[in-house]
């Protein structure tokens, strides 16, 4: 007779997913959270011993990274815009020692401008591209704006990130993907950019072979209405079929790219990625990145899938659209509740792709990092990494706020662990537990000599069965010694 027992984890992990199917969704953003002022308190920040928050600066709209010049100045990015088509002028702003900020730099609305770098004598931007493609933005002291490069193809889910300076001299900065998953579908119509752009979706990097997989959905486009038929790689209503090359070029989605400062030629460092958001060198020079991992939504929704750190190796594919920390799309390990298996899509894979350095969290929105370079502050050669927090339930459910705090990275073995999040019983951002800590972690960056780390806060962002509803002049700049 079989033995019909099983084994207690399992029997723990079956009652879960009875339980996760019929509780509703608790992310940070969603229910009674705060929305009419921001108060700040470092004291509401829990920190290991021997460390202290204070606050640089209040009232930023949007905040995404920040950069020191020669003299070692601080200067702040505001984003220009946020989930929930809000658009607005991004901006570089000097801030100075009293928390107040001037504006050296307005961009376009065109955003977001995901992230900053100074070099040479001149400031390096990232804008999303959002309404007209990305663009790697040079900038004066004197505020004078020179595109590098432009038309990135970043008009879709994600968006231009980074850049960051290479020991080669080279700006490195990632691009994201049009799609959660390869496949245009109603998902992007209700974020806006398909409206904006019907005919946009994901394009390889290099040349690949379809299984010729198709899904239908509905949406109300005029040029495509009723019910379409679309594959991978493809534009919203194009079926695919088995065999089928799609050819790659470059700039392409889902990739790390890097170009000279004076602009030039680009140059594909590796792809197969989501959405590569934060990059930073380790101390030895290896780059290393985040990356924003898929979610349940859309014609192929991915269940489970954690956020991952990611050591980059040159011309390697590192999985997307159809592995997740190295584990293939099959089976059902990524099935959602209610939903189908998702399957490969590539007839053929470029490499077996690598294993993640780290896991981040599932739906944590790991984004910036930075590695601590001084003893002075501790933690030599681990990478720190802002975790903005989920945005469920558009991105998929959650019973519990995830995020929403800073944690480092031990590079040598994977391990994770907490380094700044708010005071509590659950983890949580300030705006849901009425408190004045951390709202929306979206960047860290060590001052020059090393001694301190600053954390841009993004703001308040409410999350509704509609979407984001995310809140201007709530975000802030925090700083962390070792006292």
């Amino acid at each position: 007779m079989k033995n019909i027992y099983r084994p207690l984890p399992l029997l723990l992990l079956l009652l879960l997913s009875g339980c996760f199917h019929l509780l509703p969704s608790d992310g940070g953003g969603q229910g009674d959270i705060r929305t009419d002022i921001r108060p700040t308190d470092p004291g509401d920040i829990a920190l290991p011993e021997g460390y202290k928050a204070e606050v640089v600066a209040t009232g930023l709209t949007f905040p995404t990274g920040v950069a020191f010049d020669a003299q070692g100045q601080l200067y702040v990015v505001e984003s220009g815009y946020s989930y929930g088509e809000v658009f607005l002028e991004p901006k570089l702003l000097r801030v100075e020692p009293n928390g107040t900020v001037a504006t050296v730099a307005t961009g376009q609305r065109n955003g977001p401008w995901t992230g900053v770098t100074f070099h040479n004598g001149n400031f390096f931007v990232g804008e999303g591209g959002e309404l007209e493609g990305g663009k790697i933005l040079r900038i004066s002291p004197e505020g004078s704006i020179t595109p590098l490069v432009e038309n990135l193809p970043t008009m879709g889910d994600h968006h231009t990130n980074g850049p960051v300076i290479g020991p080669d001299g080279n700006l490195y900065f990632g691009l994201g993907t049009a799609t959660n998953s390869a496949v245009v579908g109603p998902d992007n119509y209700d974020y806006g950019w398909l409206k904006r752009f019907p005919d946009f979706h994901d394009i390889p990097c290099r040349d690949i072979v379809l299984k010729g997989l198709n899904y239908t959905s509905t949406i109300p486009l005029e040029s495509k209405s009723g019910v379409q038929t679309t594959g991978a790689y493809v534009p919203y209503g194009t079926p695919t079929r088995e065999g089928e090359v799609i050819k790659g070029s470059i700039p392409c989605s889902g990739a790390v790219m890097r170009i000279t400062p004076e602009g030039g030629q680009l140059e594909l460092v590796a792809w197969g990625f989501r959405n590569p958001y934060g990059l930073a060198f380790a101390p030895n020079g290896q780059l290393y990145i985040s990356e924003n991992s898929f979610d349940v939504r859309g014609s192929r929704p991915i269940w489970g899938t954690a956020d991952y750190l990611w050591k980059v190796q040159p011309d390697t594919w590192y999985g997307w659209p159809d592995f997740a920390g190295g584990l293939a799309m099959n089976g059902d390990r990524f099935e959602a509740p209610d939903k189908k298996a998702p399957q490969v899509l590539l007839a053929q894979h470029p490499n077996q792709p690598p294993k993640p350095t780290a896991d981040l969290g599932v739906h944590s929105s790991s984004n910036g990092l930075d590695f601590s370079r001084s003893n002075a502050f501790g933690y030599q050669g681990e990478v720190f990494v802002a975790q903005f927090g989920d945005m469920a339930p558009e991105v998929g459910k959650v019973l519990a706020p995830v995020g929403y705090k800073v944690v480092r990275v031990n590079v040598e073995n994977g391990v994770v662990t907490d380094f700044a999040a708010n005071k509590g019983k659950k983890v949580a951002p300030a705006s849901k537990l009425k408190t004045g800590g951390l709202e929306r972690p979206v960047s860290v960056k060590f001052s020059p000599d090393g001694q301190s780390m600053y954390i841009v806060d993004f703001g308040v962002v409410k999350m509704t069965e509609k979407g984001a509803e995310p809140q201007v002049k709530t975000g802030v700049i925090w700083k962390i010694t070792k006292s």
